[in-house]
């Protein structure tokens, strides 16, 4: 069933002009989030100590599994719904939108529940000791029955933004870290609950961002519409396998974070891992700022591809591209220039730690360059689905390359091979994108790389 009554902004809008409504609100959010992580280990490190906070590091996988999932599901999801969209098949739209929703709830209510019931199992598990035991059981005990609420937020973000709502999902994501400060420093300062507080201090933030994402249900612009639906294999199958890409991603940053905490202990110590957890913190905020890049362009992606406007998708990728790259350079000069005083926002460290942290970083944020133009060209082979260029770049970048380097370059470079094995993947990578576009350039007459 086909609606053609109602014309998308994005049919008529200019594609620089569009670009920018969704890029601003995508990365504010993200650096909201970003600033919100490192606020709140903060507050858990000074009132609870360094075993509080080791505790809740250490049920973090869960969480991160959490936000893979809603990212994988919501992110397949909402490619379909706008792909639907650009094609005017507004029924098959909201049905890719119930599925992914439906499926979203009933999987991590499952993993939840049945983790539950082997908790204590499941935190010896992932690391904790009788130390942290008490502090990661009380912080993944929460997370295991109420992180539905979070990933159906997560999700319901993506779609909101999918429905031409960016702002309304910046608020979410603005309400979700503010607010998730606020409760928690009142839970630790005031009522003294510990990690549990926390815990439910975060679930309370989520369902307080999904309330202001629910606010898009009443507007006269929303399309989004639950559907009564019956299963379906190949809808299934589509949302899980063009999602596939962000939860490989998700997947990848665990694999860049223990294979450089393993390498570095084994080459510089316990120095070494202390300036990678600097540098770490210092990535996490870059990092977010290209998802945010990857966020503003996959609604548009999507839409153009659905409704077969080749013209605005190639300006687009040309507009992302070029933001990238000029990103990576301003990041790439301002840490140069700046490492030192970077570095000594967080504490003050010994020579040792402080000496391999502005080595590190010096490094390493020559990845930047690349970085964020591979993000960008991932996101575009995802949302035109090309899951399998898509799921290469992914894991060549963050596995595969990075992984082959980290083994082989300190064996030559020491340290400095651990540093460099980033860029490098990150600069290969680039080069196959390139070959491969120009490729199907030339085979299909469509994308042309310098049109």
């Amino acid at each position: 069933m086909n609606d053609q009554h109602s014309l998308n902004p994005l049919d008529n809008q200019s594609v620089g002009r569009s670009f920018l409504k969704y890029l601003i609100p995508s990365m504010l959010g993200m650096l909201l989030v970003a600033l919100n992580i490192t606020i709140d280990g903060i507050m858990v490190g000074n009132k609870l100590g360094s075993t509080a906070l080791a505790g809740i590091g250490i049920a973090s996988p869960v969480y991160t599994l959490f936000v893979a999932m809603s990212l994988w599901v919501g992110l397949g999801g909402a490619t379909l719904y706008s792909q639907n969209m650009g094609a005017k098949d507004t029924r098959q739209a909201r049905t890719a939108f119930s599925y992914s929703l439906t499926i979203i709830f009933i999987a991590t209510l499952a993993i939840g529940v049945t983790s539950f019931v082997f908790r204590d199992a499941l935190v010896y598990a992932l690391g904790a000791n009788a130390e942290t035991y008490p502090f990661a059981s009380d912080y993944l005990n929460v997370m295991l029955l109420f992180g539905f609420v979070f990933t159906i937020e997560n999700a319901l973000s993506v779609f909101v933004r999918n429905d031409g709502n960016p702002n309304l999902a910046m608020m979410a994501q603005i309400t979700f870290a503010l607010s998730n400060v606020v409760i928690n420093f009142f839970v630790l300062y005031v009522l003294d609950l510990g990690v549990g507080g926390v815990a439910y201090g975060t679930i309370l933030a989520a369902f307080l961002g999904l309330m202001v994402l629910l606010s898009h249900f009443f507007k006269k612009t929303n399309r989004l519409k639950l559907i009564r639906i019956r299963w379906n294999k190949k809808i299934v199958l589509a949302i899980i396998i063009i999602g596939f890409p962000s939860f490989l991603s998700e997947v990848g940053l665990s694999v860049f974070t223990i294979s450089h905490n393993r390498t570095l202990e084994a080459i510089a110590g316990t120095d070494g891992v202390s300036a990678f957890a600097l540098l770490n913190y210092v990535h996490s905020t870059v990092l977010l700022t290209f998802l945010g890049m990857g966020s503003a362009i996959q609604p548009l992606i999507s839409y153009y591809h659905g409704a077969k406007q080749e013209e605005k998708k190639r300006r687009t990728i040309r507009i992302a591209t070029a933001t990238a790259l000029g990103a990576g350079a301003v990041l790439l000069s301002i840490m140069q220039l700046a490492a030192m005083p970077i570095i000594s926002l967080f504490g003050n460290f010994s020579d040792s730690v402080t000496e391999h942290a502005e080595n590190g970083l010096r490094i390493f944020v020559m990845a930047y360059l690349f970085m964020g133009i591979n993000f960008v060209m991932m996101t575009f082979y995802q949302s035109i689905g090309n899951v399998k260029m898509a799921v290469w770049i992914t894991a060549a970048r963050e596995m595969i390359l990075m992984l082959i380097f980290i083994v082989v370059l300190p064996r030559f470079l020491g340290v400095n091979g651990v540093w460099l094995s980033v860029p490098l993947a990150e600069c290969i990578v680039l080069m196959t994108i390139v070959i491969y576009y120009k490729k199907q350039a030339i085979r299909e007459r469509v994308l042309p790389m310098n049109s």
